[in-house]
């Protein structure tokens, strides 16, 4: 299975996101530590991965996969048509 896929759209789902910005100004900090802000970044988004692979694979018992790829690519669009109106108004 190739998990290219995968990498690519939560990398670019994370980019500009409010949790990059929360980190972003963590790490503005003078008198936090860099490498801490990194580290406990890094575990709160390995925790909610986590938790999103145990419920999606739980969710796969009792609805398609087919069924939700296709929720999931309509979230996408609409969240994605819902910035772009934003950035428009």
């Amino acid at each position: 299975m190739a998990l290219w896929p995968v990498f690519l759209t939560v990398f670019l789902a994370e980019l500009g996101d409010k949790t990059q910005l929360a980190t972003l100004l963590f790490a503005s900090d003078t008198e936090i530590s860099k490498v801490g802000v990194f580290l406990a970044a890094s575990g709160a988004l390995i925790l909610s991965t986590l938790i999103a692979v145990l419920v999606g694979s739980q969710l796969s018992s009792y609805i398609s996969p087919r069924v939700l790829k296709t929720m999931a690519g309509l979230g996408f669009i609409v969240i994605g048509s819902w910035v772009l109106w934003s950035a428009h108004t």
